[in-house]
């Protein structure tokens, strides 16, 4: 992942890539999905992390 104090930006996606191709997941399916999940992920890791900050 990529961080800085107090928020997620996002995946190492070089690290993501291959790790999907170790999975046998095709590269350019894995190109194209990737970004997708790492915005929800990102998006809801920093809303948990504001949360907890708050409460």
């Amino acid at each position: 992942m990529r961080v800085i104090p107090g928020a997620v930006l996002g995946w190492d996606m070089g690290a993501a890539l291959a790790m999907a191709q170790a999975l046998g997941i095709a590269p350019l399916i894995a190109a194209e999905l990737l970004p997708e999940i790492e915005a929800v992920m990102v998006r809801k890791l920093n809303e948990e992390m504001e949360g907890s900050r708050d409460g």
